[in-house]
C-alpha cells in the first residue's frame, strides 16, 4: 500500500521515475479479458455486483489485507494454556475479514443457491478476490466443491449445504449447529499413496451407531473448517466419511488432532496441516465402497477452481507488469513503448486472456450441465496451471530487481503459481485422467470434438492445427503432448467463437510462430491494441 506523504526528497538523492502502486483501481472494470470472458459465459447480469466487488478488491484496504495474511502465517496451538487438547489454528485478523469478504459475497453459495449463472459468479468473484490473496481461497474453494459430493447423501448433505450456502463466516470455534455458516474441507491423501488414494490405510469401524476412523492425512488444508470430506475403508472397500469438528453431544471430537502444519512455498496465509485420527467420530457419506465416486464430484469443481485461481494470478503478474512498465521510464522512453518490451506484454497479456477465456468457458459448462466439462476441466486444469509459473516469471521480469523484492507483490505472486499445477492432481495424473474419460465416456469426447470444430472456417491455421489433434489411438507415455495440444486448441476456440479481438494475435503466436519463450515469437501481432486492452486503470 501507499505510505502517506512519504520523505521523496533526501540527503543524499531525490527519489524519481519509480512508479506509483497500483491500487484504489476497479479490478472487474479495468480488466476487458474478465468483462468479455464473464458476458460470454452468460453472466452479464452480475456485471454490477462484480464492479462493485472489483472496486473493493481493488482497494487500498483489502490489498492491505491480503499483504498483512500472509506476512502473519497461522500458528497451530494443539493445547491450551492448562495442558488440554484443542487442536486450534489462529490466524491474524485479515484473514478473517477476507473470508468475510468473499463468503459474504458468495464464493462458496453462488454456484447452489439458485443464482442465475451461478458458476459463472462464484469464478469470477473467486477470480477478483484471489488476486489480493489466493491462500484464503482454498477453504472457500473446498465449501464450495463440498456440496457437489454433499449432494449424493441427501440424509447427510441437507445437513451442512444450508449453513454453505448462508453465505455467511462465522470464525467462532463450536458445534456447527450453533453457527451462522460454515466451512468445509477436505483431507484425502496420505503419506504412502499421494494421489493414489486406493493405497489409503485409514480404517473405518462402525459401533455404537456412528462410525470411527483410524489412520493419518499427509494434507488436510484449513485445518479450522467445521467439516472434513475424507476417505476410509471399511469392509465394502474405500468410503467417504465427512468428518466434523464437534460431535453430535456438542463435544470436540477428540479423535480429530492436528500435528504440525506445513511449512509451505507459498500459499502462506492459509494453514495446511498433517492430521491423524485416533477413533475419530465420522458420518458415513454415499454408500460403503463408493468413496472414489462421491468425492470426486468434488474433486471435480475444485479442479476448476484451480484454473480459474491460475488466471486470476496470472491476471494479477501482467497488471503488475504493465503499470509498472507504463510508469518507468529507461533510455528516455517509457518501457512500454519500447519494441521489445512490447513484444514481451502483448504476448503475456494474449496468455493471460485465453487462460481467463477458457476458465469461464468450463464456468458456462457447469452452470449448463454440460457433458463436455468432464473434458474440458482437466483438459484447462492441466494447461492454465501448468503455464502460470512461466507467465508470473516473465512479468516479474518486466519489473526488474523491483520485482525480486519481497516488499512488492510479485515474490508472492510466483510462490503461488506452482501451487494449482500440483494440487487436485499433478500433471500426469490429470493427463491420463483426459485419455481414460476420451476412451470411456464417448459423450464428453463427442462434446469436445463439436465444441473445437465449431471454431473452424476464420483462421487457416487454426485449422491447420485442428488436423492433427489425436482424438483415438491414444497412448499414455503421449498424455501430455496429447492434452496440451486439446488445451491449447480450446483456448483458440473459445476466443474464435467470442469474436474476440486477440483471437487473431492467439493463433498467430501459438500456431503460425510459436516460440519457447514469452515476447519471442516471429509473428506480427498489433501489440499496442492488445497492451492498451489489458492495462489496468485507477479510479478518478
Amino acid at each position: 500500500m501507499t505510505s502517506l506523504r512519504p520523505i521523496d526528497s533526501l540527503e543524499s538523492h531525490e527519489v524519481t521515475n519509480q512508479p506509483p502502486t497500483l491500487e484504489a483501481f476497479d479490478r472487474f472494470g479495468s480488466d476487458q479479458a474478465l468483462v468479455d470472458a464473464v458476458k460470454m459465459a452468460g453472466g452479464e447480469v452480475h456485471k454490477q455486483r462484480l464492479t462493485s466487488f472489483g472496486i473493493r478488491t481493488g482497494s487500498s484496504e483489502v490489498i492491505g489485507w491480503g499483504e498483512a495474511a500472509n506476512r502473519n502465517p497461522p500458528v497451530l496451538d494443539t493445547h491450551d494454556r492448562q495442558g488440554r487438547r484443542i487442536d486450534e489454528v489462529q490466524f491474524h485478523p485479515s484473514y478473517h475479514q477476507l473470508m468475510t469478504l468473499g463468503l459474504g459475497e458468495g464464493v462458496a453459495a453462488a454456484g447452489w443457491n439458485g443464482t442465475e449463472a451461478g458458476h459463472v459468479l462464484h469464478a469470477a468473484l473467486s477470480f477478483l478476490l484471489g488476486q489480493v490473496d489466493a491462500g484464503t481461497g482454498c477453504p472457500m474453494t473446498m465449501t464450495y466443491a463440498a456440496v457437489a459430493a454433499l449432494k449424493r447423501d441427501p440424509d447427510v448433505g441437507n445437513e451442512w449445504i444450508g449453513r454453505i450456502t448462508s453465505s455467511l463466516y462465522d470464525p467462532v470455534v463450536r458445534p456447527a449447529p450453533e453457527k451462522k455458516g460454515v466451512t468445509i474441507g477436505m483431507a484425502m491423501t496420505e503419506k504412502q499413496g499421494g494421489s493414489d488414494v486406493r493405497a489409503n490405510t485409514t480404517r473405518a469401524e462402525y459401533a455404537d451407531g456412528a462410525y470411527h476412523l483410524t489412520g493419518h492425512k499427509w494434507f488436510c488444508s484449513a485445518p479450522m473448517c467445521d467439516a472434513f470430506l475424507t476417505l476410509a475403508y471399511t469392509d465394502n472397500g474405500l468410503t467417504c466419511f465427512i468428518v466434523p469438528r464437534w460431535t453430535p453431544d456438542g463435544q470436540r471430537n477428540a479423535g480429530f488432532r492436528v500435528i504440525r502444519l506445513k511449512d509451505k512455498l507459498g500459499d502462506r496465509s492459509n494453514a495446511s496441516s498433517e492430521i491423524e485420527y485416533h477413533n475419530a467420530y465420522a458420518q458415513r457419506l454415499g454408500e460403503e465402497g463408493q468413496g472414489v465416486k462421491t468425492i470426486i464430484q468434488m474433486v471435480q469443481h475444485t479442479r476448476f477452481d484451480c484454473i480459474v485461481g491460475s488466471a486470476s494470478t496470472m491476471r494479477a503478474a501482467l497488471a503488475e507488469a504493465l503499470w509498472h512498465t507504463a510508469h518507468r521510464t529507461v533510455m528516455q522512453r517509457q518501457l512500454i513503448e519500447q519494441p521489445a518490451m512490447m513484444s514481451v506484454l502483448a504476448d503475456l497479456a494474449v496468455e493471460s486472456e485465453a487462460a481467463t477465456a477458457l476458465a469461464f468457458q468450463v464456468a458456462a459448462t457447469f452452470d449448463m450441465a454440460d457433458p463436455l466439462s468432464r473434458l474440458l476441466t482437466p483438459i484447462a486444469k492441466y494447461w492454465v496451471c501448468k503455464r502460470a509459473p512461466a507467465m508470473v516469471y516473465e512479468a516479474m521480469e518486466c519489473l526488474g530487481g523491483t520485482g525480486y523484492v519481497e516488499t512488492g507483490p510479485m515474490p508472492r505472486l510466483f510462490r503461488q503459481s506452482p501451487l494449482n499445477a500440483i494440487w487436485e492432481g499433478s500433471g500426469n495424473v490429470i493427463a491420463l485422467d483426459v485419455l481414460r474419460a476420451m476412451e470411456r465416456e464417448p459423450q464428453a469426447l463427442e462434446g469436445l470434438r463439436d465444441f473445437l470444430f465449431s471454431a473452424r472456417e476464420r483462421y487457416p491455421s487454426y485449422d491447420d492445427h485442428l488436423k492433427t489433434l489425436e482424438f483415438g489411438s491414444l497412448v499414455e507415455h503421449d498424455a501430455r503432448n496429447i492434452v496440451g495440444r486439446l488445451a491449447i486448441t480450446a483456448q483458440a476456440a473459445v476466443l474464435i467463437n467470442a469474436d474476440n479481438p486477440v483471437a487473431e494475435a492467439f493463433c498467430k503466436l501459438r500456431f503460425d510462430r510459436p516460440s519457447y519463450l514469452f515476447g519471442a515469437s516471429g509473428a506480427v501481432i498489433d501489440t499496442r491494441s492488445i497492451i492498451e486492452r489489458a492495462m489496468p486503470s485507477i479510479l478518478e
